[in-house]
């Protein structure tokens, strides 16, 4: 058996110094100058066996404080079926490279064929790829994507109420691809149509226009008649979204949509500092050319057996520098098999209860605060899903600071006294009493 992780043998490095015709490793490394070399001793504990090890990770480990967390934003503290961990280190899943030999990658490809077949259920759209990096990049992607079927169309338009870290990123790939980016001013937390049309009517070269659902304040949109408008001037629609709240939600796809974007965090990816995650994209099935990323499709092979291959695109078309599709080369997937058996896990009905949780989980949380007299909620009589921002009367510094002290991550802050707080299938009617109880001025003292 080889254990290619051993390090080198003495007879390993002679067998190298003899290949490169020197005698040791002071002579390799004779034209480094010595004022750069280091000499000294390297600060390294002594050595430990196995058990101590793990008794100082644990040790390590101790001193971090788990937080009960009602913040979201974009990342949201899901449950994670145990299981998850153990098949995804399964030896024919568990790989980094792109799956090019079809013959040798069986394992890497299915969960992909799997991955994108879940993806376009979810969003109601014909077609998925895979190896998206995050929800960031794959919106940034959709907008180039959409910029290069219009052709001689280089504006797009973009939504107030989309998440301001994933403008940050569509902003940076417009500046250096040159593209136009005007944003559509929101109308008491929402896109107003009224001015998208208006803003049609100005020129004539619109190539998209990107909106999310729900929106960066939690608000589920109304995009009625965005389709029509937008499909009118011969543009495409691009719409963000939290993968799992589509469970629940109109799709995309039903939006009218033409290309869906966004992160799968959302399918039990746990938040791990913020990554890694992993972006989606799906299209109909007319602008599949022109999708960047990976696309597996199932064939036969000369044996009449089913086998999962590569399709419709060309390996070089990911690496032709300004010309490639996608800044994307190489095979980024592990996540997208962690949100595959997610989703094979819970099911239709286990993804529906657990958005129906969340939602029902916010909305009893909003009514308590509101209770206190020292909430209010900020866009009245709109809808929302799992998240929902506040005003406070209260110095919001402090509040948030007794939250932490108590062990509650107590939302995201927006503006001085304006507050956004999620909630998940994982919090208890105990966790949210018990918040209330905190941030109530009055409460807290009883």
């Amino acid at each position: 058996m080889n254990y290619k992780y051993f390090p080198h043998t003495e007879a390993d490095l002679q067998t190298m110094l003899d290949k490169v015709g020197v005698k040791s490793l002071d002579d390799l490394y004779a034209e480094v100058p010595e004022a750069i070399r280091f000499r000294g001793d390297y600060q390294l504990p002594s050595e430990m066996s196995e058990l101590e090890v793990r008794q100082l990770f644990d040790q390590l480990g101790s001193q971090n404080r788990v937080l009960t967390c009602f913040a979201g934003a974009g990342v949201y503290d899901h449950y994670t079926p145990s299981v998850i961990p153990n098949l995804l280190q399964r030896s024919e899943f568990l790989t980094s490279y792109t799956p090019y030999q079809a013959e040798i990658s069986q394992g890497t490809l299915h969960y992909i064929f799997e991955y994108q077949s879940m993806m376009a259920e979810l969003t109601g759209m014909d077609i998925s790829n895979a190896s998206m990096y995050d929800g960031s990049t794959a919106t940034a992607e959709a907008v180039m994507m959409a910029v290069a079927v219009g052709k001689k169309q280089n504006r797009v338009l973009v939504s107030e109420t989309l998440d301001p870290k994933t403008l940050a990123v569509v902003k940076t790939y417009a500046h250096f691809h040159g593209i136009d980016l005007e944003m559509i001013p929101a109308k008491d937390g929402v896109t107003d149509l009224s001015i998208l049309r208006s803003q049609f009517s100005a020129s004539n070269d619109v190539a998209a226009v990107l909106v999310q659902q729900p929106n960066f304040y939690g608000i589920v949109e109304d995009y009625t008649g965005f389709a029509e408008a937008i499909h009118d001037r011969k543009a495409l629609f691009v719409m963000n979204s939290v993968i799992a709240d589509l469970a629940v939600l109109k799709t995309p796809g039903e939006w009218g949509a033409d290309i869906a974007v966004g992160d799968g965090q959302s399918l039990g990816i746990p938040m791990q500092f913020g990554g890694p995650y992993v972006g989606y994209m799906c299209c109909t099935e007319k602008l599949i050319r022109k999708m960047p990323g990976r696309i597996v499709g199932r064939t036969q092979d000369n044996r009449g057996q089913r086998a999962f291959v590569l399709t419709l695109q060309a390996r070089e078309q990911h690496i032709r520098r300004q010309k490639a599709t996608s800044n994307i080369c190489s095979n980024q997937s592990l996540m997208a098999l962690f949100a595959t058996i997610y989703c094979s896990l819970m099911g239709r009905q286990g993804l529906k209860e657990a958005a129906e949780l969340s939602y029902a989980g916010a909305h009893y949380l909003l009514d308590r605060l509101l209770a206190t007299g020292h909430f209010r909620q900020c866009f009245e009589r709109r809808p929302f899903f799992n998240e929902f921002c506040v005003w406070t009367d209260q110095d919001l510094d402090a509040l948030q600071k007794r939250c932490l002290d108590a062990g509650f991550m107590a939302g995201v802050r927006l503006e001085n006294q304006m507050l956004m707080l999620a909630v998940t299938e994982r919090r208890t009617k105990e966790e949210i009493d018990e918040l209330v109880k905190i941030m109530d001025p009055q409460k807290r003292y009883e």
